[in-house]
């Protein structure tokens, strides 16, 4: 593969194992793999003069002009002051991910996933998805000219399945829930020729394309990071790609510390929370997940693990919020700052338990993902104002 200088290949977050960057999971124990680099001493004068994710090139495993690319990242960091107060924080702010072209923090991930599997020279790209990861799949695999085909249950919004049909890929609609979708992608990939290529979640360039968030977070606080940051969570990936990034940007010297990291979730799908608040190093498979949160309705993480990992480098827990807060939350949200859908909505919900826990010290800077646009999931919040007659 044509990477940076900087990027070394790959290295497994559970066993330590390196190896190129054509694996997917580690070829030793199967475990989670993300991005090595030789890091160099950066000052933000030495960073390319470039929109998005393309200004952190030398953090970074391709440059730009090898990235398949649709103008991701460069997102807006929204400052909420009446959720300071609430929190009894001294800022907090909204990463505001639904700005990204399909509307996801998903495009970050899969800009890297499908740009390293065009490198291998694949016609077809693979997905299970909940409805995001499956129709940014689609928008950037039909960037770089080549097939993609996405799994995605029957709940999965009918927004998303539209979409992935728009941007010319294939799909396969499963009756029943995520894990459903995963069972008919792995039957379906057992079979399939040499010509594709899996960019499923837990993926170590998914994984990568979710540094940018903290890069971005970092660079817009002008190299002076948060003390937290909240970030809803289904596999776990960005909570590693965050605690990467910020760790990258910390060794680099642009910034001097890290934050805690907080994965929210909704309660009865809350694998990596409660793992974590139970101190636990590997999440348990929720029996049966079921939430109105349906990205993050993740029974069995594929980073659930290195997510606990990085939650415990960083300070940080987990935090499980039930439905009727996070839609609560996703409404408060919208009033306060960027639109905010039910997924966002869970980062509230889950920062204002955290204060309830006194997670938070008053002169805290916390920062929120706000993953999915609002607009995305406006059924869900409509539904919930007319439950309570509005």
């Amino acid at each position: 593969m044509e990477t940076t200088a900087a990027f070394r290949g790959l290295s497994c977050t559970a066993c330590g194992a390196e190896t190129d960057g054509t694996a997917d999971r580690c070829p030793d124990c199967g475990g989670v793999l993300v991005g090595d680099y030789d890091t160099q001493a950066l000052t933000p004068a030495d960073l390319p003069d470039a929109p998005g994710p393309g200004r952190f090139e030398p953090l970074r495993p391709f440059a730009r002009a090898e990235t398949v690319s649709i103008g991701e990242g460069a997102t807006p960091l929204v400052p909420v002051p009446d959720l300071a107060d609430e929190l009894g924080v001294g800022a907090a702010y909204v990463k505001d991910e639904g700005r990204n072209p399909t509307g996801a923090l998903a495009d970050r991930k899969l800009s890297l996933a499908v740009t390293a599997a065009t490198q291998r020279g694949t016609e077809r790209v693979l997905t299970p998805s909940t409805g995001n990861g499956a129709q940014a799949s689609a928008a950037y695999a039909a960037r770089a000219g080549v097939d993609s085909k996405g799994f995605v249950p029957s709940r999965c919004p009918f927004l998303n399945k539209a979409m992935v049909n728009v941007h010319g890929g294939d799909m396969r609609v499963v009756e029943g829930r995520y894990d459903d979708a995963v069972a008919a992608f792995d039957d379906a990939t057992d079979e399939a020729d040499d010509d594709w290529a899996s960019v499923a979640p837990g993926h170590p360039f998914r994984i990568e394309g979710a540094t940018g968030v903290a890069f971005e977070i970092a660079a817009e606080l002008d190299w002076a990071v948060p003390d937290a940051v909240v970030h809803p969570t289904g596999h776990g990936e960005t909570i590693v790609g965050l605690e990467r990034g910020f760790a990258a940007a910390e060794a680099s010297g642009l910034t001097d510390a890290a934050p805690r990291l907080y994965a929210a979730q909704p309660e009865t799908t809350a694998a990596v929370a409660d793992a974590a608040r139970e101190g636990e190093t590997e999440p348990v498979t929720v029996e049966r997940p079921d939430t109105i949160v349906g990205p993050l309705e993740v029974p069995e993480p594929a980073a659930g693990a290195a997510a606990l990992t990085a939650l415990d480098r960083t300070g940080g827990d987990g935090v499980a919020v039930p439905d009727k807060e996070i839609l609560q939350g996703a409404v408060d949200g919208c009033e306060m700052g960027p639109e905010t859908g039910a997924t966002g909505g869970t980062a509230v919900a889950g920062a204002r338990a955290l204060a309830e826990r006194d997670a938070f010290a008053a002169d805290d800077t916390v920062v929120l993902v706000n993953p999915v646009a609002g607009s995305k999931e406006a059924d869900l919040l409509r539904s919930h104002l007319m439950s309570q007659g509005i």
